[in-house]
């Protein structure tokens, strides 16, 4: 996520058992396997994809769905036990934002540095490396899971680069910081020990899906992801990402992997649009699932694969695929970048005739309080100045909730910021908001609120 126009599932009710993480008298959270005979053997000593070695213990190859398989028939043993997604995003963990943790960056020695890359390309490889672990060793800790658990929330999003997998970088020419999977896998421990939906996405693909935005990782000149040998490498992290979650006991509670996420719009580069939903989404597709095919997974313990859904503009997602078993989407939703009049009136308004439908099943993995820049501060009717602004968000809050939960749920960007542009910036961050008490600690709270009565 990076503030500008914005690139950037639950499903419903479950079917069966459902996958109740944390389950009172289990030691930790567990899925509920579809197939009572299956057994789990967990080995978290492997390394490395080809080291592999599947907890699914299934024997033969992972069975096809069969034909009459669709969205509307789900494995309930990867969804939380509640009717919608509600979570956050841990961003700024595994790709830092400068303008959203300034504080942060600067501390590691990166202030006056565009993106990760430019960053670790001044500091040096063994000095960025050691500013990266500080970094990630605080930005995100158990004491955050724990509050984001007793805000009633079930999910959390978490925004990684391609680099993460440090076998596929371009050693001489790519400058990213090294030894972030123990941390990604200890985090991962910890949200399934709290029984939390895990999301990973791909945040930052090779070459950069867009130009000149931190949330890539890079601060490109162009796009540069868009061609083959770059799709090549997207794809060898994909399919590793697939074989940690099937190996690894900390990432037993990660359900879906988010394929790329905000890539280009049709009116920005027809072509790579094209591209992208023509090429790429379905190879990247074939790759998980062969991944998974290859450990034995069955047709219900598969990751659901996510992309970017028809409404964020880059074309039809389903155009190349011809399997949508397990697939989800995504859409960012932001109304500060949405061409609607900076008032209160017009907020509310787009929020609670809000429709963000169109795939199925769609979660909106991006959206926050903020408002046009323009009308952020200086005393008007959206500006935090105003002594009814906390009543007003809140209200705000509450009706984008309603509209998110239309679809299977929301993932809020983001979960915490440092101050941003030397305020308490809270509209950026769930866990400030909550603190001034623009949201409440019940989400459910929402349904009660009124918040689009008369509008």
């Amino acid at each position: 996520m990076l503030p500008h126009p914005l690139r950037l599932f639950v499903l419903l009710a479950p079917l069966a058992a459902a996958w109740l993480p944390g389950t009172p008298g289990s030691s930790h959270a567990k899925r509920t396997l579809s197939h009572a005979t299956w057994k789990r053997t967990i080995n978290s000593t492997a390394s490395g994809p080809g080291a592999a070695t599947p907890y699914h213990a299934a024997s033969g190859p992972a069975p096809a769905p069969a034909a009459s398989h669709s969205n509307d028939t789900v494995s309930s043993n990867w969804l939380p036990y509640a009717p919608k997604l509600r979570g956050v995003n841990l961003g700024s963990l595994f790709i830092v934002e400068p303008w959203m943790a300034s504080d942060a960056w600067t501390a590691m020695g990166c202030g006056g540095h565009e993106s990760e890359f430019d960053c670790m390309r001044a500091l040096g490889q063994a000095a960025g490396n050691a500013a990266f672990a500080r970094h990630w060793d605080s930005w995100i800790t158990p004491s955050d899971l724990d509050q984001i658990v007793a805000l009633g929330l079930n999910t959390v999003r978490v925004p990684i680069g391609y680099w993460m997998r440090e076998d596929i970088v371009y050693r001489d020419s790519e400058w990213f910081p090294q030894g972030g999977l123990g941390y990604l896998e200890r985090l991962c421990g910890w949200a399934s020990d709290r029984g939390l939906y895990i999301i990973l996405d791909l945040h930052g693909a090779p070459g950069a899906q867009v130009a000149r935005n931190s949330f890539t990782g890079q601060f490109a000149p162009a796009a540069g992801f868009y061609v083959d040998y770059q799709y090549e490498r997207a794809y060898k992290c994909l399919e590793w990402l697939a074989e940690l979650v099937h190996t690894r006991a900390a990432f037993r509670n990660v359900g879906m992997i988010e394929v790329v996420n905000e890539p280009v719009h049709t009116w920005e580069d027809a072509g790579q649009a094209a591209s992208l939903v023509g090429s790429f989404y379905p190879t990247a597709w074939a790759r998980i699932r062969a991944a998974e095919g290859r450990l034995n997974v069955g047709a219900d313990d598969r990751v659901h694969i996510q992309m970017m859904n028809a409404q964020w503009g880059s074309g039809d997602p389903n155009a190349g695929l011809s399997d949508l078993w397990f697939a989800a989407y995504d859409d960012h939703r932001y109304i500060k970048w949405a061409g609607v009049q900076p008032t209160r009136g017009d907020y509310l308004w787009a929020s609670c005739h809000d429709d963000r439908g169109g795939n199925w099943p769609v979660i909106v993995g991006e959206w926050s309080l903020s408002v046009a820049d323009e009308a952020e501060w200086g005393g008007g009717e959206l500006s935090l100045e105003r002594g009814d602004a906390v009543a007003w968000y809140r209200r705000w809050w509450a009706a984008q909730v309603l509209a998110y939960e239309k679809q299977n749920g929301w993932v809020f960007w983001n979960w915490k910021a440092n101050w941003i542009g030397g305020r308490n910036e809270w509209r950026w961050s769930y866990q400030a908001a909550v603190a001034a008490g623009a949201i409440p600690r019940n989400p459910d709270d929402a349904y009660s609120m009124g918040a689009c009565d008369g509008v």
